[in-house]
């Protein structure tokens, strides 16, 4: 039997975006297939959230070409094509209501929405919303207020928000922004089990820092100035000389049981 084509879910091609006279993105060309987790690396202001704001479908390129789940951006409903992408961002905790119960912030997204009475919910929806916090490590903060919990039980919320639609692609910018050490670990942790499922869609996650990237990822694209600079296998492309390139500094990279980690060099002997 031969082997199947291999399936791809995300599809740029010489996209820019551009407002007000600067450039976020500046012809960035990249693809994204089943079985491949991404981690977008590089320094503020590179382009990686607009970037990801793009694949998501939140914002529109001012050229080029946009292909998501098979389908192109203009020539598609929007609306529909959006159900099938698990999005989030650090700035999304500030959508929902502070008193909403943790619960209800993951059950809302089986229709996109921000409060629950917006729409008839069946017993079924509950029951996976309090499934995936499980998943994610926040089970027994299923029905405290949202507002109450810390900032890395809003993201693992926020991420078994995600899964709740059965997404085909998952889009994460900087989920551990702002989280402390163990918050961070934690997430780290959980983002590392996800990736090693054999039925999780593709995940792309931003994040300035190597540090973060979870086991089981396997690719990564780096960008400075709104540019592409590579992209691919990640123990290919993510190499000192790269990262130094990227960020202007001599940096020192190195990788121990899936996690890596950069220093500056120092001249001092």
């Amino acid at each position: 039997m031969s082997e199947s084509p291999v399936e791809t879910v995300l599809d740029l091609d010489g996209v820019s975006r551009r407002t007000g006279g600067t450039t976020l993105v500046d012809q960035v060309s990249w693809r994204v297939d089943r079985g491949q987790h991404w981690v977008v690396l590089g320094p503020n202001g590179s382009g990686k959230s607009s970037l990801l704001r793009i694949a998501a479908l939140r914002l529109h390129p001012t050229t080029g070409k946009v292909r998501v789940l098979g389908q192109e951006l203009g020539r598609t409903d929007v609306r529909s094509l959006r159900q099938r992408i698990g999005y989030a961002s650090a700035t999304l905790s500030d959508a929902f209501r502070s008193d909403l119960p943790a619960v209800d912030v993951v059950m809302t997204a089986r229709h996109g929405a921000l409060e629950p009475w917006w729409h008839d919910y069946a017993p079924e929806d509950h029951r996976r919303a309090r499934e995936l916090l499980s998943r994610t490590g926040c089970s027994h903060r299923a029905d405290h207020r949202f507002g109450t919990l810390s900032s890395g039980e809003r993201q693992r919320v926020l991420l078994a928000r995600t899964l709740m639609v059965d997404p085909d692609l998952l889009l994460l910018d900087e989920p551990t922004a702002g989280l402390d050490l163990g918050g961070r670990e934690e997430l780290v942790t959980t983002l590392a089990d996800l990736a090693l499922d054999p039925k999780m869609p593709p995940i792309v996650q931003v994040t300035h820092h190597v540090e973060e990237i979870p086991p089981g990822f396997t690719h990564a694209l780096l960008m400075e100035g709104g540019r592409a600079i590579t992209a691919g296998s990640l123990n290919d492309v993510l190499t000192a000389k790269v990262l130094s390139d990227c960020y202007g500094l001599d940096l020192s990279l190195t990788c121990e049981a899936g996690r890596w980690s950069v220093q500056v060099r120092s001249d001092r002997q």
